[in-house]
C-alpha cells in the first residue's frame, strides 16, 4: 500500500511540473534573432534595389529604401554610398557627405567615395575640396580616364590651362576616342589665343562625335576667315541642342571669356538669326 501511494505522489508531481512548463511556455513568446549573416543578406537585396530604383528616376523611394538598408546593416561601406547617390539625387548634399564619410570610416581604399565627394563639392562650389577628393581618388585608380579628365576641368575653370590640358592629354591617352577631352583641350588653346590648334582639336572631337557643343565651337574660331562654314555649323549646333544659344549654359559648359565673346558675335549674324530665335523659343518651351 504504502509502495502504491509513493507512486501515487512520483506521477503527481511529474504531472504537475509538466502542467507549470507548458504553462510558462504558452506565456513567453519565442523571439527570432536573425544572423549577422541574414542581416547583410536582407540589407543587400534592399539596397540593389534602391540603386534601380535610382537608375529608374524614383528618387524619393530610392532614397527610403537605401535609408531602410543602413538601418539594418551599418557596417557595409556599399550601402553607405548608395545612400549617398541617392541623397544627391535628392540634391541632400550635407547628408550626402556624411554618409560618405561613414563609407570612408569603414573602407577607405574605395576610389568611388572619393569621386562623389568631388561631384558633391562641385555642385556646392567648393572647387579646392572638389580638386582634393579627384587627387585621392585618382591615387586609388589612376587610370580612370573621366576622373582625370574631371580634374582638368577644375583646372579649366581655375583658368590654368596648361595645367589642364596635360590632364586632358592623360586622358585621352587612357581612351584616345574621348572626345569630351579633345573637345575641351579646344577651349583651353582658344583662350590661349592658340585658335589653330582649337579649330584641329574641335575636328578631331567631331570625327568621333558630332556635337552641339564642338560644332558651335568650331563655329566660332573659323568665323573670322570662313563666315559661310561658320554659319552652316552653328545652324547645326543649335539645331542638334538649343541651349547652346544660352550664355550662362554655355558657362556651366567651362567656356571661356574669349571663345564666349567670339560665339556671341557670331550669333548676332543677321543669317542666324532665325535660328537663334527658334532656339530660344525651344528653351522656353520645354521650361
Amino acid at each position: 500500500m504504502k509502495k502504491f501511494l509513493k507512486l501515487i505522489i512520483w506521477i503527481s508531481l511529474i504531472n504537475f511540473y509538466f502542467l507549470q512548463v507548458e504553462k510558462v511556455q504558452a506565456i513567453v513568446p519565442y523571439y527570432y534573432f536573425p544572423t549577422i549573416k541574414n542581416l547583410q543578406k536582407q540589407s543587400s537585396y534592399l539596397g540593389k534595389n534602391a540603386y534601380q530604383l535610382l537608375y529608374f528616376g524614383q528618387y524619393k523611394d530610392s532614397l527610403n529604401l537605401a535609408k531602410l538598408a543602413v538601418k539594418i546593416y551599418a557596417k557595409d561601406e556599399k550601402l553607405w554610398l548608395i545612400l549617398a547617390e541617392a541623397q544627391i539625387a535628392n540634391k541632400q548634399y550635407k547628408n550626402a557627405l556624411n554618409s560618405l564619410n561613414k563609407a570612408e570610416q569603414l573602407n577607405s581604399n574605395i576610389s568611388e567615395i572619393y569621386f562623389a565627394k568631388s561631384n558633391i563639392y562641385l555642385k556646392i562650389s567648393q572647387q579646392t575640396k572638389a580638386k582634393s577628393a579627384l587627387e585621392k581618388g585618382i591615387k586609388l585608380e589612376p587610370n580612370n580616364h573621366k576622373a582625370i579628365f574631371q580634374l582638368g576641368n577644375i583646372f579649366l575653370m581655375e583658368k590654368n590651362y596648361l595645367e589642364a590640358i596635360k590632364l586632358f592629354d592623360k586622358s585621352i591617352k587612357i581612351k584616345p576616342n574621348f572626345w569630351q577631352a579633345i573637345n575641351n583641350k579646344g577651349l583651353a588653346y582658344f583662350e590661349k589665343n592658340n585658335i589653330n590648334l582649337s579649330i584641329k582639336l574641335f575636328e578631331s572631337a567631331i570625327s568621333i562625335q558630332e556635337n552641339a557643343e564642338t560644332l558651335l565651337g568650331l563655329a566660332s574660331c573659323v568665323r573670322i576667315n570662313d563666315t559661310k562654314l561658320a554659319i552652316q555649323l552653328a545652324k547645326k549646333a543649335l539645331a542638334k541642342d538649343p541651349k547652346y544659344v544660352n550664355y550662362d549654359y554655355r558657362k556651366e559648359q567651362l567656356w571661356g571669356e574669349k571663345l564666349q565673346a567670339s560665339t556671341e558675335i557670331l550669333l548676332q549674324n543677321e543669317q542666324l538669326k532665325k535660328d537663334v530665335l527658334l532656339a530660344k523659343s525651344k528653351i522656353i518651351e520645354s521650361s
